[in-house]
């Protein structure tokens, strides 16, 4: 079996040795260089498998060297050595799209797990293509864009911020770049911060040692332990308390924890994903979320829509939805009317695919024969009845046609009753500016 190549980028002697000593032990062929120039000469020359590179080079800076891998045909896990407490170069390279980073003085088991970590990228490359499709659905260009996204981050170590509305598919999203990534043989811890009691949050995070409180009748694992070598994801994290926020913060930079009651710290090798649906930024400014810990969890901020700004993937998840709810047809599935999937697509949905989940469950408990009408979702008067009013002439043109010219005369309405500010309409419409424009460009209607 033909062994990994590695490529060392280092102009000091004692580190390019100590690297290759290090991963020649874990069975590693090494090439070194000891500037840029030198490195991107053996990066055309040879096909390797890792770089590591420091970020202080005598003809440069590591992330030129970064940037220089990204445009390479063939994608290579590159890891950056950094200066100790250099937190800022570290987090530039990952937003450059570095693999991973370790501060010197460099801890050796730490730099192995990097190492394997980087290793399975492309074992664990060909296995997901032969994994089914993923579950997040729909076919709208923003969806397209984020599962694109998705296979791009798996590929990572970096922290990724998630944002998006309660119900919007956050987990999901955390779940699938887990999946999809080299950590997927191993845990995905999901935590809700806003269901922990502060008192008891530091023993569920690190964990804590029998005797050290009251009730610590015998050892506990903390989270970052049951996601070790795999993902921990953060779920609601601006519930978190300022005094957790430190330890959170250090735990990710040292990567190692202390458990609570003992003074030992234990290394830890996890992936950090987070998300909330409130805005990170107004609680910096406010000073109810530590400045520091927001740019470390926010090294990649990946957006999921609310599914008011897709409403032409409503169809793919009605029928996914109620498969699934059917048991895969188990149970007979009805259909929706042409009224009750027109009432859906205009209805504002501030639960987002959750809520469509319960109204499509509790739609199949009210509704008679084998289709759903659109008084059987339970929606809002004003929504469903607008919709019933909508008559549907079979004869010009499909559905697709019929709700195109549904939602062009709700926008053209809206325009028209706040003089045509978009900005203004856009609101009315519960869409962000730029799904407006998205929707007015595929409706021809932004001459």
């Amino acid at each position: 079996m033909k062994k990994p190549l590695a490529l060392i980028v280092d102009d000091e002697p004692d580190i390019r040795e100590l690297l290759e000593i290090t991963l020649n032990r874990m069975n590693i062929q090494t090439c070194c260089a000891e500037n840029i120039a030198r490195a991107k000469a053996l990066l055309q020359q040879k096909s390797f498998d890792l770089c590591l590179t420091d970020m202080k080079l005598p003809d440069g800076n590591g992330l030129e060297l970064v940037d220089f891998i990204q445009t390479l045909p063939v994608s290579i896990p590159v890891a950056v050595i950094t200066a100790h407490g250099n937190m800022e170069s570290a987090i530039l390279a990952m937003k450059k799209g570095a693999f991973d980073f370790v501060s010197k003085p460099v801890d050796l088991p730490v730099l192995r797990l990097l190492v394997n970590n980087a290793l399975k990228l492309s074992d664990a490359g060909s296995a997901k293509e032969r994994q089914p499709r993923d579950s997040l659905l729909g076919e709208s260009l923003i969806m397209q864009a984020i599962r694109a996204k998705i296979d791009k981050l798996a590929r990572s170590q970096a922290p990724v911020y998630i944002s998006g509305e309660s119900g919007s598919g956050k987990e999901l999203v955390a779940r699938l770049i887990h999946q999809r990534s080299s950590r997927s043989d191993h845990a995905f811890v999901a935590i809700n911060c806003g269901a922990i009691p502060h008192d008891l949050m530091e023993s569920e995070f690190f964990g804590h040692k029998k005797g050290s409180f009251t009730g610590a009748v015998s050892d506990k694992t903390g989270l970052f332990q049951a996601a070790e070598g795999g993902t921990l994801f953060l779920d609601e994290v601006a519930d978190l308390p300022l005094s957790l926020q430190v330890k959170l913060l250090r735990a990710i930079q040292e990567k190692k924890i202390r458990q609570v009651g003992d003074q030992r710290e234990i290394p830890v090798d996890i992936r950090l994903l987070s998300a909330t649906h409130k805005n990170l930024g107004d609680m910096v400014r406010d000073g109810s979320f530590r400045q520091d810990l927001y740019y470390r969890i926010n090294v990649i901020d990946l957006h999921v829509p609310a599914l008011r700004e897709r409403p032409g993937d409503i169809p793919i998840l009605v029928d996914h939805i109620l498969a699934k709810l059917t048991d895969a047809g188990k149970q007979d599935r009805p259909v929706l009317s042409a009224s009750a999937l027109a009432a859906l697509q205009q209805y504002h949905f501030p639960g987002n695919v959750r809520e469509l989940e319960n109204i499509l469950e509790r739609a199949l408990a009210l509704h008679d024969g084998d289709c759903i009408e659109s008084g059987d979702l339970s929606l809002p008067e004003a929504v469903h009845d607008g919709a019933r009013r909508q008559n549907f002439d079979r004869d010009s043109g499909t559905l697709e046609d019929h709700l195109g010219k549904i939602e062009r005369k709700a926008i053209t309405l809206a325009l028209e009753d706040n003089e045509w500010d978009k900005t203004a309409a856009a609101k009315q419409l519960g869409l962000s500016f730029r799904s407006l424009c998205y929707r007015l460009k595929q409706l021809d209607m932004d001459g």
